[in-house]
């Protein structure tokens, strides 16, 4: 029988002075050429005139993957993007190519030892390499290169043999290990066990190649929605145990970023991996996620939490309206969250689903940008037009002060009545118009524009800007019109400025559009064209701002879509319910049931005294020359259908008026059941401060990188960093470093750098420790 033999190759140079390449390889050069070891064996060799082969050895190294570009660079004397270029020369030209004879243009090169040191200057104090660019005026592969010269020379420095050997090995030595075993926490899970431990501090163990790394990127994000501050402030402490209040926050971010916003999703998630990231021997599991929100919800704080985070949010939001003529806008809308359970949950109009399902409301609020901001749970049955009016002291104390705010919302809240309400507490109100309206004559419209803070231009060709009236008191006006009518003389009618109300008419300022007809709409009319309006009080704005903003309210709608999809929007985190209210009035369907029978023996009287009318007809028009005498017997005949079909109208009349239209709940539904509240509107808090957090990110990098094509570009490379792997250092006192893996293409390892830098610049500390964070990317200056 033969055997392998296990014996591992050889791992020393045969001359001790050559340079260490990795862990395999060796380059010795002298003055008659040079040679290159692998695990001791000569590979390769070459004379001291042939830069060709030369060349082709430090490529061949790489290709073969011996050592990573940056080592073989730094031991042949060149950068590492010189590597890459000299693999794309071979690939593309061939071996004669790789000469050191020079190529390209003739012209001198822009850096200059003055240059190089100016961009060395501009790095040492702190600029990006874009500010750099623009700066001096050099591409960005000028400015990463003049990083890496020596300012006298213009050459990378090469350092003697000895000292390479020497700085390669103390590199050799000090590597982080790959993924070990973190430090052993026993005797604080003894102590949490116990209740002699409140929560264990995170202790970071050094490894590299850590799953998930690139969540430690969030957290200057996540300081600066106030989550973790928020909720030191409104929750105390959890009971004594080894995961307290801040890892448990923590753990749900982090958990949501990566893609697994429910807590069964901790099953998918290595806990040793996430609890590197939170400096734990291992982060929790299901059960124990659960047992925390719980013990967190039973506090009952999870509206106060929602009320400091969008103070929070909104304290550090920047005016919406052009030179500050808008201080604020808000944008609210309801959401309906579906149930599919066996439970007898109270059913709800899904605008989605385009009926009514079991379900509970929500009432959000939600920036100019879109980003949530506050979320109240809407009582039953309550319509959008309720929830505002129930929400203006709620929205004031977000606020924080009586500057006006616009707020945006769809025709759901239609109510001239609420309109009236919001202006009188310092609220302006921006939607579209619902029911029948005149159209306004085409000669009043006009072009509108408006500029965006982001400096796009908007415009629109059909606008007209008029003020209107609209019915808050049906009585006032009927009497106004009556006295009108009565008067002897008729006055010039008068539109009151906006916001005021008379004779029962709340004054508006309308902005109208003509847009292309839908098809219903063409079908319908055959008319190419139709106009539509918006109502507003605001008088500051322009008409193409007003137009602008109201269009942005889809965001909002853009958010619901994505929260459904990676936040969890709809989950039922927890199947816990409560008892409605027995006593709460809700319709009454025996009233609905009622109507409908009257409306239908209604439908039967109206078809047959058509029929006895044409009966009639018939009897009192005879042919010319024919005499005819119409008897009461005939005319009963004809009429008696319809006798019989109104006293059956009057008995379904008289059965309809005597139920009452509105019942106790007890009554109506017994038994009806409301969706545990507490526990989503908390964890909903945690999710809206992920999720902005993500879209700060994704802010800087279409900001401040080059990777600024599309939103899309933007939004997928925070969620492939997020989730990236990396090294975890915590050897140098009061640091973090974090060293992240490259990702897959140039452009966005290069962007990852810059974002990084950024980053490292706000000193952001690890929630619960001392350590300040430092990000840096791999192979990437």
């Amino acid at each position: 029988m033969a055997y392998m033999n296990a014996d591992p190759f050889l791992t020393f140079n045969p001359r001790p002075e050559a340079t260490p390449i990795g862990h395999a390889a060796g380059l010795l050069e002298d003055e008659h050429g040079g040679q290159v070891f692998i695990h001791g064996m000569l590979w390769q060799s070459w004379a001291a005139t042939d830069d060709a082969s030369r060349r082709l050895a430090a490529v061949s190294l790489w290709r073969m993957k011996a050592a990573s570009a940056s080592a073989i660079g730094h031991a042949f004397g060149v950068v590492e993007d010189t590597i890459w270029h000299w693999h794309r020369t071979l690939s593309t030209t061939g071996l004669n190519s790789l000469t050191s004879e020079k190529r390209g243009p003739k012209g001198g090169s822009k850096l200059t030892s003055k240059v190089i040191t100016q961009i060395q200057n501009f790095r040492a104090a702190g600029l990006s390499v874009q500010k750099i660019m623009d700066q001096v005026g050099v591409s960005e592969f000028s400015v990463r290169r003049a990083m890496k010269l020596d300012p006298a020379t213009g050459q990378p420095p090469v350092p003697s043999p000895d000292a390479r050997t020497a700085d390669l090995t103390g590199a050799i030595q000090e590597e982080l290990p790959i993924l070990p075993t973190p430090v052993p926490r026993t005797e604080e899970r003894l102590a949490a066990s116990t209740g002699l431990l409140s929560e264990a501090v995170p202790v970071f163990t050094p490894a590299a190649k850590i799953p998930y790394a690139g969540l430690l990127l969030a957290l200057p994000a996540l300081e600066a929605t106030g989550l973790l501050s928020c909720v030191q402030q409104v929750y105390s402490a959890l009971k004594p145990g080894f995961y307290g209040l801040n890892t448990t926050i923590l753990e749900t971010v982090f958990r949501t970023l990566a893609g697994e916003p429910r807590a069964e999703g901790a099953t998918r998630l290595n806990p040793t991996d996430l609890g590197r990231i939170l400096g734990l021997d291992r982060a929790p599991e299901v059960k124990t996620i659960r047992r925390k929100h719980q013990e967190l919800a039973a506090q009952n704080h999870a509206v106060e939490l929602l009320q400091a985070l969008g103070k929070h949010h909104l304290a550090s939001t920047e005016p919406t309206g052009k030179d500050d003529a808008l201080g604020l806008l808000l944008y609210v809308d309801g959401h309906v969250r579906s149930y599919q359970g066996s439970k007898n949950i109270g059913k709800q109009y899904s605008t989605r689903l385009k009926y009514p399902v079991p379900a509970s409301m929500e009432t959000w609020v939600s920036d100019a940008s879109g980003a949530p901001v506050f979320m109240v749970m809407a009582k039953p049955s309550m319509n959008l037009a309720g929830e505002l009016r129930r929400l203006v002291p709620q929205l004031r104390e977000l606020v924080g002060d009586q500057r006006r705010v616009l707020i945006g919302f769809d025709r759901e809240g239609w109510s001239p009545a609420l309109f009236e309400y919001l202006y009188a507490h310092g609220f302006d109100v921006l939607t579209w118009r619902k029911g029948k309206c005149p159209d306004l004559d085409p000669e009043m419209f006009r072009a509108a524009a408006f500029t965006d803070q982001w400096g796009q231009h908007h415009a629109w060709k059909h606008t007209a800007d008029t003020v209107l009236g609209v019915e808050v008191d049906a009585k006032a006006r009927k009497n106004a019109e009556a006295a009108k009518q009565t008067s002897s003389k008729e006055a010039e009618p008068q539109i009151p400025p906006v916001g005021v109300t008379v004779d029962g008419m709340f004054s508006m300022r309308q902005i109208s559009r003509i847009v292309a007809a839908g098809k219903q709409v063409r079908e319908s009319t055959g008319e190419a064209d139709r106009q539509i309006h918006l109502l507003t009080t605001n008088t500051t704005l322009s008409a193409g701002e007003l137009i602008f903003h109201i269009g942005r309210r889809w965001r909002q709608e853009n958010y619901f879509r994505y929260a459904r999809q990676h936040f969890a929007l709809d989950s039922h985190d927890t199947y816990q319910h409560t008892v409605d209210d027995v006593e709460r009035s809700v319709p009454n369907p025996a009233k609905e049931k009622a109507k409908q029978a009257r409306d239908a023996a209604a439908t039967v009287v109206s078809t047959l005294s058509s029929v006895a009318d044409a009966q009639m007809l018939r009897l009192n028009t005879p042919e010319p020359g024919e005499v005819r005498v119409v008897s009461n017997a005939e005319v009963n005949q004809i009429n008696a259908p319809v006798i019989k079909a109104e006293q059956a109208l009057a008995k379904a009349t008289k059965t309809w008026e005597k139920i009452p239209a509105r019942l106790p709940l007890g009554e109506v539904n017994p038994g009806q059941l409301v969706l545990e509240t507490e526990h989503k509107a908390l964890l909903h808090a945690v999710r809206m401060a992920a999720f902005n957090a993500s879209m700060m990110m994704v802010a800087d990098i279409r900001s401040n990188t080059g990777l600024k094509s599309v939103f899309k570009d933007a939004n997928e490379f925070v969620r492939q960093a997020l989730v990236g792997s990396g090294d975890v250092d915590p050897r140098c006192d009061g640091f973090l470093d974090v060293l992240l893996d490259p990702l897959p293409t140039r452009r966005e390892t290069v962007a990852l750098g810059e974002m990084c830098e950024r980053l490292t610049a706000t000193e952001t500390r690890y929630p619960g420790t001392d350590r300040v964070l430092r990000y840096r990317v791999k192979n990437h200056c």
